[in-house]
């Protein structure tokens, strides 16, 4: 199942360190987009069906480190 989920960051730099840290990242593979005047992001991924959504969690998780809210 195809998922998507936006974050808004203080700035376009610290959205921009948000996207560099999510090209090689090992939970999952993602795409991401730059929105919004460059302060928020969209990121899309396919999800198992079944089951706790790991990927979301760990996205929000790490959004959070980078002070970003989930939109």
């Amino acid at each position: 199942m195809k998922t998507e989920i936006s974050y808004r960051f203080e700035s376009s730099q610290i959205a921009n360190r948000f996207v560099h840290v999510l090209k090689n990242w090992s939970v999952n593979e993602v795409k991401t987009r730059l929105f919004n005047g460059g302060d928020s992001v969209k990121v899309t991924y396919t999800s198992d069906e079944g089951g706790f959504d790991y990927t979301s969690a760990e996205l929000d998780d790490l959004a959070e480190k980078h002070g970003g809210k989930e939109v």
